[in-house]
C-alpha cells in the first residue's frame, strides 16, 4: 500500500491545480486567483494569476488579527554584541509599518527596488518586510560584500533607495560597511544610483554621511507615520536575489509574491513539521536564500517565532553556542549548513559541550547547502540523538527540491541521500541526449516543468538568460546543474555539481563520492576533492583535508591512509594518489567550498578573488599546499 508521502506526492504531480489550489486557501487573499497554474506562455509558467495579496500582511498583520499579537515573532540573539532582544508580532508589525512609512516618504512606491546591504540585525528583516508591505521589490546583498560586486547589483536592480548600516561585526573585527557602499555607488552607473541611502548607525561604529543623499534610520523612524499594506498581484515580484553567474554578471533570481507565500507557509509543517507558536531557527544570513526563506518569510507566514542569530558556530564564544541558543530559546527545529557542523565537530570532536545544555525541546536538525557527508551525519545523530535530515535545494528553487518531509511521513534515512523529491518536484535523471537513465545510473539531475510555486519564474529583466541558463540544455526540464542518480526505492543521491564530474582516463568519476570516503576517516574534520588537469589522464583528483583539533598523528600517515581508503572503496580507477593537509578550506560566507577557485590555482589558470570569500588569506595557504604536491607552480592572479 502506498504511504502518505507517495499519495501526496502523486497528487502534486498529477493534479497540481487541485493540490496547490487547496494549499493556497491557507493564505489571506484580497482577491482570489483566476487560475492556479497559468501555462499559456510556456516555458514561463505562472502561479495564481489574477490573485491579489500582500506578503507582509500574511507574515505579520494576520497573526496580530487572529490573536498572536503578544507571541514573540523574532528573537535577536547576538553573541558578538552580547545582545538578546525579543519582538512580539504586534511590536514587529508596528516597527515594519513605520519603516514602510519611511520608505513611502522617500518616494518608494509599488514596483520600485530597494537594495538592502545590512548585517544580521532586526532592522534588516524590518527593511525586507517594509518593502513587501508597500509592494516594493527588495534585493538583499550580503553585508560586507565587495564594492565592485555591490556596484554590479546596483547597476542591474537600479534601486530608488539603499538601506544599510554603519558596520557588521565579526568575532574579532568590525567591518565598516559605509565606505564599501560609498565606493560601490561611485563605481555604479549614474542612471542606476539611488536618490537616498538610509543608514542605521550601530553604537560601535559611526559612519560619515553624504549630505543630501544619506539619511539616519533613527531620525527618520522618529517622525514616521505607519504605512498600510498595499495589495499586489500574485505574479508581482517580491524580491530579487543575486546568484553568481558563470559570465561574471550576477543572475537576479526573481521570487513572486503569490506562489512564494503559498509554498513557504506550507513547507513549515509539511517539511519541517513545525506549527504556529513553535520556535524555528535557520542559522544562515539574510543575504542568502536560506535567510530569505527560513529566517524571514517561512516562519513568520506560519506564525512561528524565528531566531535571528548574529554570530558563528564556533568562536562566539565556543563550539557550544548552537546548543546554548537551542536551549535558551527552546528551539524546536534548527536548519543550517553541514559546514557549520563540521566546524563544531572539529573544535569539539566528542561533542562534550552538548552535555552542558538542556535540549529537551529540540526536535530535528535540517542540513543543506553542501553535500552532507555520512561522517558528519553520524556525528550529529550521535551528539543530539534527534532526527538529522539532509535536504537539497538551491537559490533558484527557494525551498527544498528533495527532503524527508517530516510533517507528511518520516521516511527511513539513507546516508548520502536527501531522501525523495518534495511534493511538486518531478525529479528525473537524464543523459546528455536528454533521455531518462535507469535507476542507479549517474546523470544530470533535472526537474520536469512546470516548477512548483515558490521557485523562480524568471531572472530579473533577463527572460532570455533564464531560458539559456536553466531550460535550454534539457528541453522540458529545469537544469539543476547537479549530477546524481535515483535508486530503486526512489531516493535521490546528489553526487556533485555536473562540473564536479571529472573524466579520468575515460572514466566519469564523482569527486563527491571521493569526498565521502575522505570524510569518513576518523581524523578528518572536513575535506574537498577536485579534478586538476593532467596531460596523461585528462584530469586527476586531488584531495584537501582539514584535520580535527588535537590530532597527534603525522600528516604523512593520515594521507597514506586516505589514499588507500579511496583505492579500497572506489578502486584504482579513481587514480586518487595525491592529498594534502590544509589548516582550513576557502569558503563563501554561506559555507560553500570555493572548489572552482582552487581548481584554477591548481591548473595555473587566471583566477579572480571571489567576492563571496570569507577570508582571502586562505587562498595563499591553498597555493602553498598545491605547490608542495607539485601544482600551482606559477600563480596568475587575474
Amino acid at each position: 500500500m502506498a504511504g502518505k508521502y507517495e499519495e501526496i506526492f502523486r497528487e502534486s504531480i498529477e493534479n497540481p491545480d487541485v493540490f496547490w489550489g487547496r494549499i493556497a486557501e491557507d493564505i489571506h487573499w484580497y482577491k482570489k486567483w483566476d487560475k492556479v497554474l497559468d501555462d499559456s506562455n510556456k516555458p514561463f509558467y505562472r502561479w495564481f494569476t489574477g490573485g491579489e495579496l500582500n506578503t507582509c500582511h500574511n507574515a505579520l498583520d494576520v497573526h496580530v488579527e487572529t490573536g498572536r499579537g503578544d507571541q514573540p515573532a523574532l528573537i535577536y540573539d547576538s553573541p558578538v554584541t552580547d545582545t538578546i532582544k525579543t519582538y512580539t508580532y504586534r511590536e514587529f508589525r508596528d516597527e515594519v509599518a513605520r519603516f514602510a512609512g519611511v520608505l513611502s516618504g522617500l518616494g518608494v512606491t509599488k514596483g520600485d527596488r530597494v537594495l538592502i546591504y545590512m548585517p544580521m540585525i532586526p532592522e534588516a528583516v524590518t527593511a525586507m518586510l517594509a518593502c513587501a508591505r508597500i509592494g516594493a521589490v527588495h534585493s538583499v546583498v550580503f553585508g560586507g560584500f565587495a564594492a565592485n560586486e555591490l556596484a554590479t547589483r546596483i547597476n542591474d536592480a537600479r534601486p530608488k533607495v539603499i538601506v544599510s548600516a554603519s558596520c557588521g561585526i565579526e568575532v574579532n573585527r568590525v567591518i565598516k560597511y559605509k565606505p564599501l557602499l560609498d565606493e560601490a555607488i561611485r563605481l555604479s552607473k549614474e542612471e542606476a544610483q539611488p536618490s537616498t541611502c538610509v543608514i542605521y548607525q550601530r553604537p560601535m561604529e559611526k559612519a560619515s554621511m553624504v549630505p543630501e543623499r544619506d539619511k539616519d534610520w533613527m531620525e527618520l523612524m522618529a517622525d514616521a507615520k505607519p504605512a498600510d499594506c498595499v495589495p499586489v498581484l500574485a505574479t508581482d515580484p517580491l524580491y530579487i536575489l543575486y546568484t553568481s553567474g558563470t559570465t561574471g554578471i550576477p543572475k537576479g533570481v526573481v521570487r513572486d509574491n503569490g506562489g512564494h507565500a503559498v509554498a513557504l507557509k506550507w513547507t513549515m509543517k509539511a517539511i519541517y513539521n513545525v506549527d504556529a507558536g513553535d520556535v524555528y531557527w535557520a542559522a544562515s544570513d539574510v543575504g542568502w536564500v536560506v535567510g530569505h526563506s527560513y529566517i524571514v518569510y517561512g516562519p513568520l507566514l506560519k506564525g512561528c517565532t524565528t531566531v535571528l542569530f548574529e554570530g558563528k558556530p564556533v568562536g562566539t564564544p565556543d563550539a557550544g553556542v548552537f546548543w546554548r541558543v537551542i536551549s535558551q530559546h527552546k528551539v524546536r527545529t534548527l536548519f543550517t549548513a553541514p559546514t557549520a557542523f563540521r566546524a563544531i565537530k572539529r573544535e569539539d570532536p566528542q561533542a562534550e559541550l552538548v552535555k552542558n545544555y538542556d535540549l529537551s525541546d529540540f526536535y530535528a536538525l535540517f542540513l543543506a547547502g553542501e553535500r552532507l557527508d555520512p561522517d558528519t551525519l553520524q556525528w550529529a545523530e550521535k551528539a543530539l540523538n534527534k532526527p538529522v535530515i539532509d535536504h537539497w535545494w538551491q537559490t533558484e528553487t527557494g525551498w527544498a527540491i528533495c527532503a524527508n518531509c517530516l510533517g507528511i511521513e518520516h521516511l527511513p534515512v539513507k546516508e548520502g541521500s536527501p531522501t525523495k523529491p518534495a511534493p511538486g518536484w518531478n525529479v528525473k535523471v537524464v543523459d546528455d541526449a536528454n533521455k531518462e537513465v535507469k535507476a542507479g545510473e549517474i546523470g544530470a539531475l533535472v526537474v520536469k516543468l512546470p516548477l512548483p510555486p515558490g521557485s523562480l519564474p524568471t531572472l530579473w529583466k533577463a527572460d532570455d538568460r533564464f531560458v539559456e541558463s536553466y531550460l535550454k540544455e534539457f528541453p522540458g526540464y529545469y537544469k539543476t546543474a547537479d549530477a546524481g542518480f535515483v535508486d530503486e526505492d526512489g531516493y535521490v543521491f546528489v553526487m556533485s555539481r555536473t562540473d564536479d564530474i571529472i573524466n579520468t582516463a575515460g572514466h566519469r568519476l564523482s569527486t563527491g563520492a571521493m569526498e565521502e570516503v575522505l570524510s569518513s576517516h576518523p581524523d578528518v574534520a572536513e575535506c574537498a576533492v577536485l579534478g586538476v588537469d593532467d596531460q596523461l589522464k585528462g584530469q586527476v583528483p586531488v584531495g584537501f583535508i582539514v584535520l580535527k583539533a588535537g590530532v597527534a598523528r603525522s600528516e604523512e600517515e593520515i594521507i597514506k591512509e586516505v589514499i588507500q581508503m579511496v583505492r579500497d572503496r572506489i578502486g584504482p580507477v579513481a587514480s586518487f594518489k595525491t592529498a594534502t593537509v590544509v589548516k582550513r578550506l576557502p569558503k563563501t560566507r554561506s559555507g560553500k567550498i570555493l572548489r572552482g577557485t582552487i581548481q584554477k590555482i591548481a591548473d595555473n589558470k587566471e583566477w579572480r578573488m571571489p567576492a563571496t570569500i570569507d577570508d582571502p588569506a586562505i587562498l595563499g595557504e591553498i597555493e602553498e599546499a598545491l605547490t608542495k604536491v607539485g601544482y600551482a607552480r606559477a600563480r596568475k592572479d587575474g
